[in-house]
């Protein structure tokens, strides 16, 4: 008879056993091919989410090496008995080597930061509760000194204004990540650069009875510099401001005035011009990073003893982190489904073998090949696999959705949990270009980032042929074990104990 034919008359005999390896092999199927699924769709959202988001790259002093040298030079001050004391010295960068870095490829857009901050002549700044400083212009030229904006050297304690200096408001961190938003006017762009222009905050124009066109003047902490500005624009925040702000009004929010860079500068002083105090970059695309930076490092013009490159991919990780998490899981389903699928399976067929021991002696005996034997067994395991394929590819979508957006959803709740841990220890305010400049405002991009809370689940033919890969591999597998007692067989001593 052929063992194709006695293949299918023995599962009809044996119904409950087929229906109990029909159950298992449809299970393992599942779950792989739900894991399959899991990982297309986690790659998928993470191919969006870099197109989306790209990355940042920013060009600032590097302070650790300048903390080193500092470092250094007071040892030698010690050992050379000097009352010489180091000083912290402000290292501007120049706007054309930041140009030469925006020249590069994969730099989708980029954006100039230069902040200060500034005293109010003849308007009332919205003033803290426990700021003690004055906005009197006869008060300005204080002989006390304070930590200086930006990279702008020492300046006074007396200042009402932040003056966040920048190219593009529209691409900034704040306007990115929606903390602000324009109300009325027209945004900053790269058009305006050597304007005496700014965009106030709302509360500040009610105060003072603003609206787009009027103009005010501001003073540097110095005294020295007075610049009268066009509004052009004016937005509202959502920022709270750190703890600080309530007893220094430029450190308020609502005191927060952004200007082209060049007037920024203008009001740091004359040694600021054509400079900025960082450059940020941002990629077409978060994986182009290493190259974008490889290619920096070949830029001669720029000291890369001074200056350094720092990589903020904190969006796309953010992201992308749980999305990883999700993917990772669903291969070591695949693995450990896998392997337990080949090792329950490859148990059951043994069993039957062990029950059929006279049967495939008998077989034997009358001439029947030890190899059709073992190509019954694999040809009864196959027709169930057969049938577990098109169960799975019918049910594994629905599983693998829910599954996966379950497993989604706790790792958001994880990686949200964690990033508010971090920010509530880490120090607030302040960071590259002063109080309210660009590192203060990246907890609130990541904050406002809305991340990916749901899979897009498909079963494609290329995981249908994964999946039934790894299937025919484990009904081979399974197979193996009882093949090696059949080979063994001796038909006659089998029927001998038998009788």
């Amino acid at each position: 008879m052929n063992f194709f034919k006695r293949a299918w008359l023995s599962m009809k005999a044996r119904k409950g056993r087929s229906v109990l390896q029909l159950i298992i092999f449809t299970v393992v199927c599942v779950l792989i091919l739900s894991g399959f699924t899991i990982q297309s769709a986690a790659d998928k959202a993470s191919e969006l989410a870099r197109e989306q988001l790209g990355g940042t790259v920013t060009l600032t002093v590097d302070q650790e090496k300048q903390m080193a040298a500092m470092q250094k030079e007071a040892s030698s001050s010690d050992e050379t008995s000097t009352d010489t004391k180091p000083k912290f010295q402000s290292n501007p960068i120049d706007v054309s080597d930041a140009n030469d870095l925006a020249a590069l490829e994969h730099v989708k857009s980029y954006n100039y930061y230069s902040s200060t901050q500034a005293l109010a002549s003849g308007f009332d700044p919205i003033e803290s509760s426990g700021d003690t400083s004055t906005s009197d212009d006869s008060t300005s030229s204080k002989d006390t000194e304070g930590p200086g904006g930006g990279n702008g050297g020492p300046q006074m304690v007396d200042a009402d204004l932040s003056i966040n200096g920048l190219l593009d408001s529209e691409t900034s961190t704040d306007f990115e990540a929606g903390t602000s938003e324009l109300t009325s006017g027209v945004a900053i762009t790269a058009d305006d650069k050597g304007k005496k222009v700014a965009m106030v905050e709302e509360n500040l124009a009610k105060q003072n009875d603003w609206k787009v066109g009027d103009s005010f003047t501001v003073t540097s902490s110095d005294g020295n510099t007075k610049v009268t500005l066009k509004i052009v624009g004016i937005y509202k925040t959502t920022d709270s401001g750190s703890d600080m702000a309530q007893n220094f009004s430029f450190l308020n929010p609502y005191n927060k005035v952004y200007v082209p860079y060049t007037v920024a500068n203008t009001i740091k002083g004359s040694d600021y011009k054509n400079t900025v105090d960082s450059a940020v970059y941002t990629m077409d695309d978060a994986a182009n990073i290493s190259a974008f930076e490889k290619e920096a490092k070949k830029v001669d013009s720029i000291d890369w003893d001074t200056f350094k490159l720092d990589a903020n991919d904190t969006l796309y990780q953010q992201m992308i982190g749980p999305i990883d998490s999700v993917a990772s899981f669903s291969k070591n389903v695949v693995y450990i489904v896998s392997i337990a699928g080949a090792l329950i399976l490859g148990l059951l067929v043994m069993m039957q073998v062990r029950d059929r021991k006279y049967e495939m002696g008998v077989l034997l005996a009358i001439g029947e090949k030890r190899g059709k034997l073992i190509a019954q067994f694999f040809v009864e395991i196959l027709i169930v696999a057969l049938i577990s394929f098109g169960l799975a590819a019918a049910s594994s979508h629905y599983v693998a959705q829910l599954a996966g957006n379950q497993l989604l959803e706790q790792q958001n709740s994880s990686t949200t949990e964690t990033t508010n841990n971090t920010e509530n220890r880490g120090p607030g305010g302040g960071g590259q270009g002063g109080p309210g400049g660009f590192a203060g405002s990246v907890s609130n991009l990541t904050k406002n980032t809305e991340q990916i809370k749901e899979l897009d689940i498909q079963v494609t033919l290329e995981d249908m042929l994964k999946m039934g890969g790894i299937g025919i591999g484990i009904a081979f597998i399974s197979v193996l074990l009882p093949a090696a007692l059949v080979l063994r067989m001796n038909p006659k001593t089998i029927l001998t104990k038998q009788e």
